[in-house]
């Protein structure tokens, strides 16, 4: 009221005044559970309401949470331990298997919170957490199941651990530190840049290294050994199918570089962490290179820049998806507001509002308004199945045939109510994903067989009879355009022939 009954030429300064005020009293943590708990009930509204297909990956999760165990062909078991968690509650609709990542998504805003928090005091800390909350990327993840969901809550984690380690040589946190990154590596063996950070920071500060000191070190790698080691036994027992996958995945060419694909993975980063953002660490980082910098700023720098440098020598050498160095930006995230907070305020919140934008367009939008349609491989699968049981219920047939992973996911799942079982025709030495490895086409498979492929005209030799019953495209409002062909198979020869 003071502010309004002012001089016009005052009102601005003591606007000014009153809203530094309000900012000094304000309750951070009330304000920052209302905004998470306001995208939460968005997000989860969204899924049950606007359910898109499941992307083939997280289809293939599903089928390992049918199936607990400790390891799996290409990722670690956490993924379908969450899957199993929550269709037990709530049953097996696409959005409830995608349901804990909306869920844990802001809790990973929290621990960010409590991580800058401790760094910087509440209002940097409540607007870090603010921001990974609102980024397009998070927005777009948060409605799909993935890896990177679980990873980013247990990095999250153990960043405040390792934060609050260093403060007050609390063995707690040692042990905080030790169950998160042996979480973290249950989830994606990315996990394992968090102990490279970890390193480099105590390299460069004595405060660190003391921290390790005096059996906390031991402590923390100990636990995180101790939760990865069914893994490694799993693997061990597995011909070590999930490192055999990640290093193929790595996939390197050797030189000479690769510089389009090292540009490209630099160019995904600014979309991923938004181009303000980016742009701005890549500046304080490049300052901090020649000028030098001071705790806290070098920590948050150690547990961020070394991933997308990293990263980025991998695209080069061979290939990097953008999600890849999610890892990297929950330190980023506290070190990038923080600076722009204190010196360049009016472009942290054009990078806010940017991505407020386009993360409500991602989330509210209807998926066919795309352009370039970021969902575009998480349609048509639905329908595919369902052409798929018609056609087996009008021809007899009695399973099941699919030449392809992705295939093979969606048929398990969107067919997990019939009654006709799926396989993989396997055509190699060795098993290239998860079910050439457990679902290949038994000796006595029942007959008739219906195959299902994708622009693709190769069928399968081993049986006395291929007849074309179908041929059906699938759009996706979005290339590519799904050529879906159904053959019906006889005589099933075993592997006699070729």
């Amino acid at each position: 009221m003071t502010a309004l009954l002012a001089p016009k030429a005052a009102r601005p300064v003591l606007l000014r005044h009153w809203r530094d005020a309000v900012w000094r009293d304000q309750d951070y943590w009330t304000g920052l559970l209302v905004i998470l708990s306001a995208l939460l009930a968005v997000r989860l509204m969204v899924l049950v309401f606007g359910e898109t297909d499941l992307f083939f990956d997280e289809a293939q999760y599903w089928t390992w949470s049918r199936v607990l165990a400790f390891g799996y062909f290409s990722k670690p078991p956490l993924i379908a331990w969450i899957i199993r968690s929550a269709t037990q509650i709530c049953g097996d609709s696409g959005w409830c298997v995608r349901a804990l990542s909306p869920i844990l998504y802001p809790v990973t805003s929290i621990f960010v919170f409590l991580a800058a928090r401790a760094l910087y005091g509440d209002r940097i800390g409540f607007w870090s957490a603010v921001v990974p909350a609102t980024l397009p990327a998070a927005s777009f993840s948060s409605l799909l199941i993935s890896t990177d969901v679980p990873l980013l809550l247990f990095w999250t984690v153990a960043l405040y651990g390792w934060i609050r380690l260093i403060n007050s040589h609390d063995m707690r946190f040692a042990t905080l530190i030790g169950a998160s990154i042996g979480l973290g590596l249950l989830a994606k063996y990315a996990a394992i840049y968090f102990v490279l950070c970890m390193a480099i920071d105590a390299w460069r500060d004595p405060r660190a290294r003391d921290a390790l000191r005096e059996g906390r070190g031991a402590i923390a790698l100990a636990i995180a050994l101790a939760l990865i080691a069914p893994n490694l036994l799993w693997n061990a027992n597995h011909r070590f199918a999930t490192f055999s996958h990640t290093a193929q995945n790595a996939g390197w060419k050797g030189f000479p570089f690769h510089l389009g694909d090292g540009l490209k993975f630099i160019a995904t980063q600014f979309a991923v962490f938004g181009p303000i953002l980016f742009a701005t660490l890549i500046t304080v980082a490049w300052r901090a290179m020649r000028r030098g910098c001071e705790q806290p700023e070098f920590r948050l720098f150690a547990l961020s820049v070394p991933i997308v440098l990293l990263l980025g020598v991998q695209a080069l050498l061979s290939r990097a998806l953008a999600n890849w160095a999610a890892a990297a930006y929950p330190a980023a995230t506290i070190v990038v507001t923080a600076e722009l907070w204190r010196h360049w305020p009016r472009l942290f919140r054009i990078s806010l509002w940017l991505s407020v934008g386009v993360a409500l367009i991602i989330t509210l939008a209807s998926p066919p308004l795309f352009a370039s349609n970021p969902y575009a491989r998480v349609l048509g699968w639905h329908d595919l199945a369902t052409t798929t049981q018609r056609l087996a219920e009008a021809r007899g047939a009695q399973s099941v045939l699919t030449d392809n992973r992705n295939v093979t996911g969606e048929l398990v799942y969107y067919l997990r109510d019939a009654t006709l079982p799926a396989a993989i025709w396997f055509r190699v030495d060795t098993p290239r994903n998860h079910f050439e490895m457990t679902d290949l086409l038994p000796e006595k498979t029942p007959e008739p067989v219906l195959y299902v492929t994708l622009n693709s005209t190769s069928v399968p030799k081993r049986f006395e009879s291929a007849q074309v019953i179908g041929e059906q495209q699938f759009p996706t409002n979005a290339l590519p355009v799904r050529q879906g062909r159904f053959y019906l198979l006889k005589g099933y020869e075993g592997d006699r022939a070729n």
